[in-house]
């Protein structure tokens, strides 16, 4: 069996992540997981979420297989095979898709800006009614003093590509307003990260 690839980070932050989506999500429901990265956070989620239907997805090849071969570690049976997804490239699923919740955790940062609009775009036409987007990851904010860790990160990646960086949360919403989806929700989680929760926003 293909050895599923680890990252320490991920394996940090599943237990906070889980805590702060079990106090917003109902007891059951279907989620679509953008850049699934290893399939640490999805098969953590799944175990303890288990009246939920998960989709995990990514770009990458290694990625898909690490996604497999945690699952199936677990024992899952709510986590449908990873898809190979790029939110740069349409179209991304059936029309008929749709889900209640579409996750995605650290992505725009280490992506060109441009998956961001995407991300919000694919969300807007994939989400149910009543459904949600929850986006994790650091942010910058105007209002807010930027923590000396997340500037020290933010100059690694763009030293290593230009197109990446922590962007500004200021941003970020004025695409998810572009795609039709508002900023419900802020919060606070560990290591200078931040969990947003987006919904449609009114007609």
């Amino acid at each position: 069996m293909q050895v599923p690839a680890f990252s320490a980070a991920a394996d940090r932050n599943k237990q906070p992540i889980l805590e702060a989506l079990q106090t917003v999500l109902p007891a059951a429901g279907s989620a679509l997981e953008i850049a699934s990265g290893t399939g640490q956070h999805i098969t953590w989620f799944a175990k303890h979420l288990p009246d939920w239907q998960w989709q995990p997805t990514d770009t990458f090849d290694d990625a898909l297989q690490s996604i497999a071969a945690h699952t199936a570690q677990a024992g899952l049976s709510n986590v449908q095979s990873p898809l190979k997804l790029n939110v740069l490239q349409r179209p991304w699923l059936p029309e008929s898709a749709l889900f209640d919740l579409v996750y995605c955790a650290n992505m725009i940062h280490i992506a060109p800006w441009s998956t961001c609009a995407a991300l919000m775009q694919l969300s807007a036409q994939h989400l149910a009614p009543g459904g949600m987007l929850i986006t994790y990851g650091p942010y910058f904010e105007d209002e807010v003093d930027t923590a000396t860790g997340n500037l020290n990160f933010d100059q690694s990646l763009r030293a290593e590509n230009p197109d990446w960086g922590i962007r500004r949360r200021e941003d970020v919403e004025a695409e998810a307003l572009a795609a039709g989806l508002r900023l419900a929700r802020r919060v606070q989680m560990p290591a200078n990260n931040l969990l947003l929760i987006w919904q449609r926003a009114a007609a």
